[in-house]
């Protein structure tokens, strides 16, 4: 098997350097669609493959189908972050690798909405954001709450009220027009607070563990260990 990693991303790396987050053994493309695994499986020999980003919206998503046929054909598959999270959680038992937080909310709660890692995104790379995630928003929330600068039911309001809403809609702007409106917070305050939003952006610091950790190399030690 090839030591290369191949990753399918897109707006999760927005202002990463993948390049120096991975080193130079991978090989980037773009959020996977419908028949990219396929494709690759068709072209290449078993391989490392890591999924972040996926459409669902302008194409069709990546198929468990061809995740399967990529796994039987003897393919490391790792999900995180986004779509790929989604993917390992519902396929984990067929032998897809899962990582990270996300992950593990998948995992933790199935009726976990696939909507919570969605959001709006420029088409073309740099993919660049223009919503937030609603688990990012919801884990920010959630640490207000925690440390006493919202009160409970404040925060479940809020939540449940960005929750609803289309997911181009959930921005950080939205966000701060009701942390100002409930009048717990001073504007300067939130102001403040969110400016420590990027420790609560789950996917993106889901990948740069992934990137940091390797894991793709444990397992195939481990593997090469068993045999």
């Amino acid at each position: 098997m090839t030591t290369e990693l191949i990753v399918y991303v897109g707006p999760t790396s927005h202002g990463i350097d993948l390049r120096d987050t991975f080193g130079e053994d991978v090989r980037l493309y773009p959020p996977v669609r419908r028949g990219d695994i396929q494709e690759l499986i068709r072209s290449h020999g078993p391989g490392r493959v890591a999924i972040v980003d996926g459409t669902f919206h302008s194409y069709p998503s990546v198929g468990h189908a061809e995740l399967r046929a990529a796994l039987e054909a003897g393919w490391q598959v790792w999900g995180l972050c986004s779509m790929g999270a989604i993917r390992a959680a519902e396929m984990r038992h067929l032998g897809m690798h899962g990582y990270g937080a996300v992950y593990e909310q998948y995992i933790a709660n199935e009726d976990f909405d696939d909507d919570e890692v969605t959001l709006m995104h420029g088409v073309d790379a740099p993919f660049v954001p223009l919503s937030e995630p609603m688990i990012h928003i919801r884990t920010f929330i959630a640490d207000l709450v925690a440390r006493g600068q919202l009160a409970s039911e404040t925060g479940r309001q809020i939540t449940a009220n960005l929750k609803q809403r289309w997911y181009a809609e959930r921005t950080l702007y939205s966000l701060k027009r009701a942390l100002v409106a409930s009048l717990e917070l001073a504007p300067h305050q939130v102001d403040s607070e969110m400016a420590e939003f990027d420790h609560f952006r789950l996917k993106t610091l889901d990948l740069l563990g992934f990137a940091a950790e390797k894991p793709w190399l444990t397992v195939e030690k481990l593997s090469t260990a068993a045999r």
